[in-house]
């Protein structure tokens, strides 16, 4: 059984449907070409943001990958300023400047999500050495893959983590695939969160899927964290339904994989273990009801909202120096 109220687990569960419809409208809005450029649908992971940021404080920070939507959705975001970004309008996230692979809103605390492989591991550490420098309570939270432990970002940033006790959660979304190649053939190791023995921090693996776990878990490791004992590297065993990118056929997944997964899909674990606790139909339905129709909203806000113009090209791209000077 858990704690949590009626109406907190029907909450984890809009989260979880929030996410997927996203999505998949999402695919859909690109395909009759609202939407320019890649996406990377979170699709079959929603189980992970959900249950992380689940675990986190307003004064928390996280960042993302190429992979951010459902990170940033499961913060808190504003699902119509998401499309509107993702629609090149100047009413998202990045006036229209960031797409899907650069959207960030620092007052949700999202640091961004990030097209480099690996790159927001390295923020994400920086800004936890700011929280203890300042002696806040603060945490720092990063998500990255498994092709992503391979790289020198997070092996760096693990071990200065460690050193200096940092209040940093390393989650690795272990979709079993970097990009097109299975785990197995750029890794020996099964787990990776076995490597967090080599920095002398906790590691942890938890079955992604499971949203309730995750919650727990990432409760746990930032409760270390807040309490001063450093970070934690969580690994949470999950799988993108989708491939890499939308457009991705994936066939270089077995049928026989691919199917093992589909039936541990988060959202209708979910929803049987709300069914099993007396949570019934109707309720789950309105949730589901409630998610559409903010989604239709959402895309329709977005659709009638500005492009940016030319003259707007050279704004929000320039920083200042200690002079006040402008630097390019």
């Amino acid at each position: 059984m858990t704690d949590r109220t009626q109406e907190e687990q029907l909450e984890l569960l809009r989260q979880l449907i929030l996410i997927r419809r996203f999505e998949e409208k999402s695919a859909r809005l690109r395909a009759k070409g609202l939407i320019p450029g890649f996406l990377h649908p979170y699709i079959g992971q929603e189980a992970v943001a959900v249950g992380v940021c689940d675990a986190l404080q307003s004064n928390d920070v996280l960042t993302s990958t190429h992979r951010g939507h459902g990170h940033m959705l499961a913060r808190g975001a504003d699902p119509a300023r998401m499309y509107a970004e993702l629609f090149a309008r100047t009413t998202g996230y990045n006036r229209g400047k960031g797409g899907s692979l650069h959207m960030i809103d620092t007052a949700l605390g999202f640091l961004g999500a990030n097209g480099i492989v690996g790159g927001g591991i390295p923020l994400a550490t920086g800004a936890a050495l700011q929280f203890k420098r300042k002696e806040s309570d603060g945490l720092a939270v990063t998500f990255f893959g498994d092709g992503a432990s391979n790289e020198g970002s997070f092996h760096e940033s693990l071990n200065l983590a460690a050193l200096w006790k940092l209040p940093v959660l390393f989650v690795c979304e272990n979709n079993l695939y970097g990009e097109f190649t299975r785990q197995d053939q750029h890794q020996v190791i099964t787990d990776v969160a076995d490597r967090a023995d080599s920095y002398g921090m906790t590691g942890v693996v938890v079955d992604g899927n499971d949203v309730e776990a995750v919650a727990e878990v990432a409760a746990e490791a930032a409760a270390r964290a807040r309490a001063g004992e450093g970070p934690t590297l969580l690994e949470a065993k999950t799988y993108r339904h989708r491939g890499h990118f939308e457009g991705d056929m994936a066939k270089y997944r077995p049928k026989e994989e691919v199917e093992h997964w589909m039936a541990r899909d988060p959202i209708d674990l979910y929803i049987a273990v709300l069914s099993e606790r007396g949570i019934s139909d109707e309720r789950i339905e309105e949730v589901r009801a409630a998610v559409e129709q903010q989604l239709d909203d959402a895309a329709a806000w977005a659709e009638e909202q500005p492009h940016p113009v030319p003259t707007e090209s050279t704004e929000d791209v320039f920083v200042n120096d200690y002079e006040g000077k402008a630097l390019r």
